[in-house]
């Protein structure tokens, strides 16, 4: 292949979001900088609800990550309140503890669900999924769009 058909890869600012570093870590490593050869994520950290607001308010987030089991704030509410309040919210990934608590993500309106421990095959091709959906224009859930 020569360097004229080589394509630089697309960037996103992916949020991370939990209360434990360690999970952080362990959520940026299964995603990886790279999740495929078209896209490459740069990371940002929130470990308060404050915190998610503030970057969400102050950056152009293209996807949230958040941990289910985030306290005192976790991740299925965080993602329902940012439904809420912001009217272009990004879309939304939850990592969850149990496969029965999907049922609260679709209450939250999270556009896709992780289920811990990470499986990083998995959580590649699912954050490439929705950065790919992001990038051809799909609405993330909980999103009325653009009318008219």
């Amino acid at each position: 292949m020569s360097d004229v058909t080589k394509r630089e890869p697309d960037k996103y600012t992916v949020l991370l979001y939990s209360d434990d570093i360690k999970v952080r870590d362990k959520i940026r490593l299964a995603i990886g900088v790279r999740p495929a050869v078209d896209l490459a994520v740069e990371f940002v950290d929130a470990s308060t609800w404050e915190e998610c607001r503030r970057l969400l308010d102050d950056y152009e987030i293209d996807l949230m990550v958040l941990d289910g089991e985030a306290s005192p704030a976790g991740g299925l509410g965080i993602a329902r309140q940012t439904k809420d309040e912001y009217a272009e919210p990004p879309p939304v990934c939850v990592v969850i503890a149990r496969a029965a608590d999907r049922w609260l993500a679709a209450y939250a309106q999270v556009d896709a669900t992780l289920i811990y421990p990470l499986d990083p095959v998995a959580t590649g091709q699912t954050i490439a999924g929705m950065l790919r959906a992001r990038r051809n224009g799909a609405v993330p859930l909980g999103t009325l769009g653009t009318l008219g």
